[in-house]
C-alpha cells in the first residue's frame, strides 16, 4: 500500500505505475471515510490529473492520471484537499519498465506447460502456514484444508520441472484468499494486489519469477475476472451499488455456456449464465461498471509488468460480461502484442470454445483478443479414445474427429491442449491405472497440435477418484514435505513403475522442447484404421511420424499407405526407445504402444 499522511485515506490501488506504457492514462482508486469530499491535487511537470470521478458511495474517489513518457522515475505526491485545507497525502510510486517489457514473449507452441497447486506442491517455508487473523490454518489431513505449500516451495524445485522439459509453469492463484474454509485454492480472491501471506509476499513472487526465468521457464499467473472471494475487503464497502451483479439476493449462474452464442436463447437465460454466482461464497462482480472494468484490466496490467510475466490463464472465462471481455482481452494484447492468453472456456463442443478466440469470424460480429483457449474437446477425446466414455466406445477414430474440427478455430495451433487440470480426475485413474494407455495420452499431448500442459503428479502417476473430489485430485506431491516417505523430487521409494513413467515423461518433453516440427509443423493425419492413428508433423524438411496403436495386440502397419509423405524407404529413429530403423512396406507395432520416429 502507498503511504500516506491521513488516517481518512485507508488505501490506494493500484499503489504503483510504470513509465512509457502505451495507454500513458492510469485510474486510482481511492477508499477513505468520505473521502468523496476531498479534491486530489498534484504539482508535477509531466504528471497531471486527467478528471476525478465520484460513485454513489462517499467512501470512494477514482482519479485519473496522465503520465507522460517524458516522467522521471520516483516518488508523485498527491495531496488531499477539503476548501483548499490539507488533509492528507499519498506517495504514488512512478517506475522504469524494464528493457523491451511491451515486447515480452508469451508462451507459444514451442512450450509446455506445468501446473500445479502451490498449496499441495511443496512447503518451503513453514513459518507462513499459519498466520495471524486468517482463519483457514494449516491442516494437511484435510483433504479441502490449507496444506502449506508455498512460493519458496516451487522455488525450491525448479530444477525439477525444468528437467522434466517443461518450459512454463501455470500455479493456480496466489493472490490473497482470506475465506474461513478452502482458501488453499486461491480462486476467491479478498486483495487483488496481495500475494496471500500464507503463499509469501509479493517480493516473493517477483523474485521467484526471476529464478524461474534464469531456468528457461516462464510463469504463467493465473486470474480471475469473473468472481471475487466473499471476504474481500470490498465485501465491507462496496465501492458503487452496481459493483456486484444479484447484490441483495443470491442467484447463482445456470452454467450453461451456450446461452451466449444460442441465437434462439431467451435474455433471462443469457442474464443468468453471466450475472449469477458461481457458488455461494464467489459474489459475481458486474464489468459494465466502467470504474471496476479499468480496475480488473489494470491489475492484470500491473501484475505482469511487476512480476515480469509470459503469460494469463483466465478462469471461468466467458462467465465475465462478453463486453468487458473484449475490452479486457484488446486492452492486455495491445499493450503486449507478443504476449499469449489462455482462457478457461469449460465446453466440449468447438464451436462454443472457437467463439473466444482472437481472429474468429463469429456470426454476431463479436471480436474477442484471446490467443489461446482450453481445449476441451481434445481433452474428451484424449481419454475417449483411449477407455471410452461420453457415449462411446474406446476409438482412435474420436481423437482423429476432434482434430478434423480444427477448421472451426482461427488458430487451432495456439490452443491449449491438455490431460487434466485441478478440476478434473487424474489422468492415470481416469484410464483406470493402465499404465501403456497413459503412455499414449503422453505421446499424443506431447505431439499434437497445440501447446501441451501437464497436471502435477501425473509424471509419476498420481491417483484419484474417478468421480470429481477436489480435495483428492488435488494432493500433495510426495517429497514437498519434511519427512514425506516417498520423495519424486529425488527418486526416494519410488515405484518402479513412478520411475520408469517419470523417465518417459522427462525423455519425451526433453525432445520435444528442440524439435521445431511439433512447433511449427504442419499436421497430416490419416483416418485410423484397424484402432491405429498415424499422424506427421513436417515443417521444412524435418518430418516427425507419430503411431498411436490403441490395440490390445501387435499389428504389422502397411506403410504404402503413407506414400504422400514417405514415397520411399526411410532411415528413422524412434525416439522413445531411441533404436533407429528402416521403413520399407510394413513395421510391426506393439500392442498399446506410441511410436515416434523421426525420419531422415
Amino acid at each position: 500500500m502507498a503511504q500516506q499522511t491521513n488516517d481518512q485515506i485507508q488505501r490506494i490501488e493500484p499503489a504503483s505505475w510504470w513509465i512509457g506504457m502505451k495507454n500513458p492514462e492510469v485510474q486510482l482508486m481511492v477508499h477513505g471515510k468520505n473521502i468523496a469530499e476531498l479534491s486530489p491535487q498534484i504539482q508535477h511537470p509531466s504528471v497531471s490529473i486527467k478528471q476525478v470521478h465520484r460513485s454513489d458511495n462517499p467512501n470512494y474517489l477514482f482519479i485519473d492520471l496522465n503520465i507522460t513518457s517524458s516522467t522521471k522515475p520516483g516518488v508523485l505526491v498527491i495531496n488531499f484537499l477539503h476548501a483548499q485545507k490539507a488533509m492528507g497525502s499519498i506517495d504514488f510510486h512512478l517506475q522504469t519498465r524494464r528493457t523491451n517489457s511491451a515486447q515480452r514473449a508469451g508462451f507459444s507452441p514451442r512450450d509446455a506447460i506445468y501446473l500445479l497447486m502451490p498449496d499441495r506442491f511443496a512447503n518451503g517455508d513453514k513459518g507462513n502456514d499459519n498466520q495471524k487473523n486468517y482463519t483457514d490454518r494449516l491442516a494437511r489431513d484435510v483433504p479441502g484444508g490449507r496444506h502449506g505449500g508455498d512460493i519458496q516451495g516451487m522455488r525450491q524445485h525448479l530444477d525439477y520441472i525444468a528437467k522434466l522439459g517443461f518450459t512454463m509453469l501455470w500455479p493456480t492463484p496466489l493472490m490473497e484468499n482470506a475465506q474461513a474454509i478452502n482458501s488453499y485454492h486461491g480462486y476467491a480472491a479478498s486483495d487483488f494486489y496481495r500475494i496471500d501471506p500464507r503463499f509469501g509476499s509479493n517480493v516473493d513472487y517477483q523474485q521467484f519469477v526471476k529464478e524461474a526465468k534464469s531456468k528457461n521457464i516462464g510463469v504463467i499467473q493465473d486470474v480471475v475476472l469473473n468472481h471475487i472471494g466473499s471476504q474481500h475487503w470490498w465485501m465491507q464497502d462496496l465501492p458503487s451499488k452496481d459493483w456486484l451483479n444479484f447484490p441483495l439476493q443470491y442467484t447463482e449462474t445456470n452454467h450453461i455456456r451456450s446461452t451466449l452464442q444460442d441465437t434462439h436463447a431467451a435474455q433471462i437465460d443469457k442474464q443468468k449464465f453471466a450475472d449469477g454466482w458461481f457458488v455461494k461464497t464467489m459474489p459475481d462482480l458486474n464489468q459494465r461498471n466502467p470504474f471496476l472494468a479499468k480496475y480488473l484490466i489494470q491489475n492484470s496490467l500491473w501484475w505482469i509488468e511487476f512480476a515480469d510475466l509470459s503469460g494469463l490463464r483466465t478462469d471461468t472465462y466467458s462467465y465475465s460480461d462478453k463486453d468487458f471481455l473484449a475490452r479486457w482481452s484488446q486492452a492486455v494484447m495491445e499493450e503486449y502484442p507478443n504476449l499469449n492468453i489462455v482462457g478457461e472456456e469449460w465446453s466440449m463442443n468447438p464451436n462454443i470454445v472457437a467463439y473466444w478466440q482472437r481472429g474468429k469470424q463469429n456470426h454476431d460480429g463479436y471480436r474477442s483478443f484471446v490467443p489461446s483457449l482450453m481445449d476441451f474437446s481434445v481433452y474428451q477425446a484424449l481419454h475417449a479414445s483411449l477407455v471410452g466414455g461420453y457415449g462411446k466406445d474406446a476409438d482412435m477414430m474420436t481423437m482423429y474427429e476432434a482434430i478434423a474440427n480444427d477448421f472451426i478455430y482461427a488458430d487451432p495451433d495456439n490452443l491449449t491442449i491438455f490431460e487434466g487440470n485441478h478440476d478434473t480426475p487424474r489422468i492415470f485413474s481416469a484410464l483406470n491405472e493402465d499404465i501403456a494407455l497413459n503412455r499414449l495420452a503422453f505421446a499424443m499431448l506431447a505431439t499434437l497440435r497445440g501447446i501441451p500442459q501437464m497436471f502435477y503428479g501425473a509424471e509419476i502417476l498420481m491417483t484419484s477418484p474417478k468421480q470429481r473430489d477436489d480435495g483428492k485430485v488435488r494432493g500433495d506431491f510426495p517429497g514437498g514435505w519434511e519427512g514425506d516417505h516417498v520423495n519424486a523430487f529425488t527418486g526416494k521409494n519410488l515405484s518402479v513403475a513412478q520411475q520408469e513413467m517419470q523417465n518417459f515423461v522427462t525423455r519425451l518433453f526433453n525432445w520435444r522442447k528442440s524439435t521445431t516440427a511439433i512447433h511449427q509443423g504442419k499436421l497430416l493425419h490419416f483416418i485410423p484404421e484397424n484402432n491405429c492413428y498415424v499422424y506427421f508433423r513436417i515443417h521444412d524438411k524435418q518430418k516427425i511420424m507419430i503411431i498411436i496403436n490403441r490395440n490390445e495386440k501387435s499389428l504389422q502397419l502397411d506403410l504404402t499407405r503413407f506414400n504422400e509423405v514417405l514415397q520411399k524407404p526411410h532411415q528413422a529413429r524412434e525416439i522413445i526407445s531411441n533404436q533407429n530403423l528402416v521403413l520399407e512396406k510394413m513395421l510391426k507395432v506393439d500392442a498399446k504402444t506410441a511410436m515416434i520416429l523421426e525420419l531422415h
